[in-house]
């Protein structure tokens, strides 16, 4: 990952007030894969002054400003991550709706050589597999 999120924030010429700078700093310390709840319960741990309106408008001017790459996974809410990630494809478990994050080069390649075959170059692309786990 190249600058951090409040950097590129900067860069693109936004306004980083104190609570957008905690929210930034709260997607950016997330490992997972957080919806505006979960990024609200974390902010609002440290400025309890941030409301949930707060973050959904600075979730959603971050994502217009392709800070942040906004996924669905089928469970009705909207998580986000950051843009910059390096890249990886995502599990997911639909029982309990872990969020396995994962880089096969076989599928890569596989890509690619599918593009080509239709007569594509790859720019692009983002792999989301669903699943249960095996009976053990």
């Amino acid at each position: 990952m190249s600058d951090s999120i409040i950097k590129r924030c900067e860069a693109r010429g936004m306004r980083m007030t104190g609570q957008r700078r905690i929210i930034a700093q709260v997607i950016q310390d997330s490992a997972d894969h957080p919806d505006v709840e979960e990024l609200f319960k974390r902010a609002s741990a440290l400025d309890s002054a941030i409301s949930v309106a707060t973050v959904y408008r600075t979730v959603k001017l971050f994502e217009e400003a392709g800070i942040l790459d906004k996924l669905e996974f089928g469970d009705g809410r909207a998580r986000y991550e950051d843009a910059e990630r390096d890249h990886h494809d995502h599990l997911i478990d639909v029982n309990s709706g872990e969020v396995i994050e994962f880089v096969d080069d076989e599928i890569e390649a596989l890509q690619e050589r599918i593009a080509a075959k239709l007569g594509y170059e790859l720019r692009g692309h983002r792999l989301e597999l669903f699943g249960v786990p095996l009976k053990k």
